[in-house]
């Protein structure tokens, strides 16, 4: 079958490689789409980061470079290993993209994304979505009912942004501040939107501003390039604040309009991946006694995103701006992506 493989730094091939085969309690499944993640991006551009270098293998998965790529992924069904129930030929799913060791402390408290030997499916081995067909534990199969293929390959990052408004404590009636509207930021922004939440997006980008505007994920955009963001929040929540903010951009300005624009007490989440050292105003954070808190990927939280997508809470198919073949994964989708990324916001992979 054809697959991304990850090599090394800026060495990503279309491969021909053995079809996996199933194991008793695994699902095999067919792949329809599979997303292009920002993690994707910055492994072919400065990696490897999570994929395990040649002669440092995971030390789970026992694999090393070349590892296919691919983590958010959606298909079908074609065929259960032994002792497999609850699934059925045909069924179109999603997988939770992990690689846990059921040993350490996080995972018999039952955090397993904290897990101390942590892997994701699509980096650290075990296939990936960007090839035809995977194999995976049937723990991770969640199925999607009537969502169309090509948006639920959208749920894996919905669920991170599930996961991050569940850090924040918010609930409905409240106001939440997004700084920045990237795909984890528009979803973020989505699920705030869905569970009767108030949203304020910040963004520099004129098409990532449009999308926020017109996909209905946010009630108001600001842009810091031409807007005194902190008076404008002040503005639309009768001088109080935002009970929480959302760091979604990975950049030091963003991080600090976050703590400008939450009220006394209240939360910042930092959903990016930095891949710097940020410097945090702690002035800011011990005066107005605010909550910094940290989020990595989701735990227990796909079937929840699911059910918002099928309640219409949440609508998926604005934020996917481009469709593309598995060979054509380089040219048409991560050039565009790092190069051209205020022209698109998601771009997913039919790997077949």
């Amino acid at each position: 079958m054809k697959a991304a493989r990850f090599h090394a730094r800026e060495d990503l091939r279309i491969e021909d490689v053995p079809e996996p085969e199933l194991r008793p309690g695994t699902v095999k499944i067919t792949v329809a789409w599979c997303g292009i993640c920002g993690t994707d991006l910055h492994e072919f551009l400065e990696g490897p980061i999570f994929t395990p270098p040649p002669g440092h293998p995971h030390p789970l998965t026992h694999e090393t470079a070349p590892v296919t790529l691919g983590h958010e992924f959606s298909g079908t069904v074609e065929e259960l290993g032994e002792g497999v129930s609850g699934l059925a030929v045909g069924d179109n799913v999603v997988v939770e993209p992990y690689v846990v060791c059921n040993e350490c402390g996080p995972c018999l408290s039952g955090h397993y994304n904290l897990c101390t030997k942590l892997g994701f499916i699509g980096l650290a081995g075990g296939g990936g979505g960007l090839s035809e067909k995977i194999v995976v534990d049937t723990r991770w199969v969640h199925p999607v009912g009537d969502i169309p293929l090509d948006e639920a390959a959208l749920i894996e990052p919905l669920a991170v942004a599930y996961h991050a408004v569940g850090r924040s404590g918010l609930k409905a009636g409240d106001v939440a501040v997004v700084g920045g509207a990237g795909p984890i930021g528009l979803l973020t922004a989505a699920v705030l939107k869905g569970i009767g939440i108030t949203t304020i997006v910040t963004e520099l980008s004129a098409a990532r501003k449009d999308k926020a505007a017109s996909s209905g994920a946010a009630d108001h955009v600001l842009d810091p390039s031409t807007d005194d963001v902190k008076a404008r929040v002040l503005e639309l929540t009768d001088g109080a604040g935002a009970s929480a903010a959302f760091e979604c951009a990975g950049v030091n300005a963003v991080l600090d309009t976050m703590l400008d624009v939450v009220k006394p007490a209240g939360v910042v989440v930092n959903v990016s991946i930095w891949g710097h050292p940020a410097t945090v105003d702690m002035q800011k954070v011990v005066l107005k006694e605010i909550d910094l808190r940290g989020t990595i990927a989701y735990c227990g939280d796909h079937e929840a995103a699911i059910k918002l997508v099928q309640e219409g809470k949440v609508d998926l198919k604005p934020f996917i701006t481009g469709r593309i073949a598995l060979d054509d994964l380089v040219d048409k989708g991560f050039d565009t992506l790092i190069n051209h990324n205020d022209t698109a916001v998601k771009i997913i992979v039919r790997p077949s």
